[in-house]
């Protein structure tokens, strides 16, 4: 693929284990999955804020950079 011919969505150059939906369920998934296991709101809370900081960067700002990427080059 050339520059000029990227898709101006990031998710539609994933795989389908790295689309939104996958990301929120896993991301679910885990601390849920902490919790079932050991039953200690002191090991899930990190792990629900580490899943918060994975939202963020991967649901938020590498879609948004991606997106400003592919605007400024269109520009060009």
């Amino acid at each position: 693929m050339t520059e000029q011919q990227l898709p101006t969505s990031l998710w539609q150059l994933k795989p389908w284990w790295c689309q939104p939906w996958s990301i929120v369920l896993t991301g679910v998934m885990i601390p849920t999955a902490a919790w079932f296991i050991c039953y200690r709101i002191w090991v899930v809370l990190p792990i629900g804020l580490l899943v918060l900081i994975w939202w963020f960067l991967f649901l938020y700002l590498v879609p948004k950079q991606y997106a400003e990427a592919v605007r400024s080059q269109h520009k060009l």
